[in-house]
């Protein structure tokens, strides 16, 4: 209203400078939220999320992560615009930001619902996840809806969850539950885990990821059939919508969606409840002892230090003493000719041999030689510290003979356990391998990375992590 009147009066103030600064001012007029027009011409794509890891982090060497990161980022770029990110605390508060024009797009992992469709309209379908009913072990067990009605269940405000939670009351008069208005998903998990909530509902993306982080948790059922999981604009932002639908099918094609897919999740297979609630016990008991040489090995070699940590769990699950019926040991399971070309006289002696491990590591990692991206030389130099680096490059040579990546780890860890099968390690000049156990060993210690790297940054946790669940 302001810019509006001194405006008007430009006719009375015939000054150069006044004349320059109206128009300053009334380039934005009319500018409006969720228009591809506005957003070109700004040079900014602002997108509404949540910090959660499966939205929107600050992952390893303090950059950005997240699926919702990733494709808002990659969507803006093909824009030709920079995104920027908004960022709210709860589901009420993405919808109210929105509707309030504070943001062009909401990237926070919400499925489509007849009441959000009534107020705002929806960019394509990218995932497919299902509403599960979560408790915790030991603790209160439904097994159906109508065994839900004895639990003290809560669920997030205005979320799907409600949505859900109301159709069923329809059919299911007992049902009770309470909203949280200010605690997210994850926040609820954690109450479940901690004791202080019986169960709480949430999506099974979310659910695969924080069951890592707090292995107590248990599915005890599903509440809905699989939905879609998409981007939210603002009612009538038919081009921006139109851009969105046209550059989602192209990254869905091209194979990108899959990878990215595969690379926050994939490890969220990776599960196992007795191994992951043992590994937090020894990241509270154990890890202190040892925290200080991964480190210095890790800076010794510039390896990244909780990888090498985990690397080592993997192993000999941070015991100095391990050894294996095949003759290595160790903390870090060294050869007796891997530890004599490393200089390491006593593979007993954890410093010794968490140094020689990780320069054996970071030898391989140099000798794999270019041609593979640079976030993913690590994986191919565990790989290869696992089943040598010969299969590696046999590995490497078969994806790219099929037509795949040859260096990305994601395509060449679908390729690996083909090295087992007559018909193509034939023609491999290393012959068979077990290829299936490198991208097992892989992916276990970036899942233990990872768990690590949460605990590790865990506050206001309870008193530990791997407490036994209530009883």
């Amino acid at each position: 209203m302001q810019y509006r009147q001194v405006c008007g009066r430009r006719g009375i103030r015939t000054g150069l400078a006044f004349v320059l600064a109206c128009a300053v001012l009334c380039a934005g007029c009319g500018s409006k939220p969720g228009r591809l027009a506005d957003i070109r011409k700004r040079g900014t794509l602002i997108v509404l999320t949540r910090n959660a890891p499966t939205t929107y982090y600050i992952g390893r060497n303090d950059l950005p992560q997240g699926v919702e990161y990733t494709l808002a980022t990659e969507f803006a770029h093909s824009l030709g615009v920079k995104p920027k990110f908004v960022f709210k605390h709860s589901v009420a508060e993405l919808l109210q930001a929105l509707a309030n024009g504070e943001g062009d797009m909401i990237a926070a992992g919400l499925t489509r619902t007849p009441q959000r469709d009534r107020r705002f309209d929806f960019g394509p379908d990218y995932q497919q996840v299902t509403q599960q009913v979560v408790c915790r072990r030991g603790g209160p067990d439904p097994d159906s809806v109508e065994a839900l009605a004895g639990v003290d269940l809560e669920v997030v405000a205005d979320s799907s969850y409600v949505a859900r939670l109301q159709a069923l009351r329809k059919t299911h008069p007992k049902l009770h539950w309470r909203v949280n208005a200010t605690d997210g998903t994850e926040q609820l998990l954690r109450k479940v885990w901690a004791g202080k909530l019986d169960c709480t509902v949430a999506d099974s993306d979310i659910v695969a990821i924080n069951r890592r982080y707090f292995p107590n948790l248990v599915i005890a059922f599903d509440l809905s059939e699989p939905q879609s999981l998409a981007w939210v604009v603002p009612s009538g932002s038919d081009d921006l919508r139109r851009a969105m639908d046209g550059w989602m099918d192209g990254y869905r094609d091209s194979g990108h969606l899959e990878h990215l897919m595969a690379h926050y999740y994939g490890l969220a297979s990776v599960f196992d409840y007795v191994d992951t609630r043992t590994y937090v016990r020894r990241i509270e008991n154990v890890y202190p002892d040892y925290a200080g040489l991964f480190l210095q090995a890790a800076d010794a070699y510039d390896l990244p230090p909780l990888i090498l940590a985990a690397q080592a769990y993997q192993e000999s699950h941070w015991n100095p003493d391990a050894v294996s019926s095949s003759g290595v040991r160790g903390m870090m399971m060294l050869t007796r000719n891997t530890a004599d070309a490393l200089g390491v006289k006593n593979r007993l002696d954890p410093a010794a041999s968490i140094r020689g491990g990780a320069r054996y590591l970071a030898r391989l990692r140099h000798r794999l030689g270019p041609g593979i991206r640079k976030q993913d030389r690590i994986w191919f130099a565990l790989a290869a510290y696992n089943v040598g680096l010969g299969h590696v490059r046999d590995a490497r040579r078969l994806t790219k003979r099929l037509g795949k990546h040859s260096g990305r780890w994601a395509d060449v860890s679908k390729v690996f356990p083909l090295l087992s099968e007559p018909r193509y390690y034939r023609h491999l000049p290393h012959g068979y391998a077990r290829g299936l156990e490198p991208v097992r060993y892989v992916h276990r210690i970036r899942n233990y990375a990872d768990i690590l790297r949460y605990r590790l940054n865990m506050v206001d946790a309870p008193e530990n992590l791997a407490a036994a669940p209530p009883q």
